[in-house]
């Protein structure tokens, strides 16, 4: 099974890639993650299909939020 995993990080944010998608996620748009430790973005856990969780930072996120997060005021925060 594919596990998340952060492939690139640069000042305005980083990627994602899971299973056959990569992500951006910059940090104006998912702020949560902006004084992150490398540490803290790479550990990541799969909570069901489409959900992801960051255990250092105590986040979830339904990967809708990552793909869309201009419409984000349509999802929960939490999965």
């Amino acid at each position: 099974m594919a596990r998340p995993e952060i492939t690139s990080i640069d000042r305005r944010g980083f990627w994602l890639r899971w299973r056959d998608e990569e992500l951006y996620l910059p940090f104006a748009l998912f702020p949560w993650f902006e004084h992150a430790t490398v540490a803290q973005l790479c550990r990541i856990e799969q909570l069901g299909r489409e959900c992801l969780y960051w255990p250092g930072l105590d986040l979830e996120l339904a990967l809708d939020r990552i793909r869309h997060p201009m419409a984000a005021a349509q999802f929960a925060l939490d999965c």
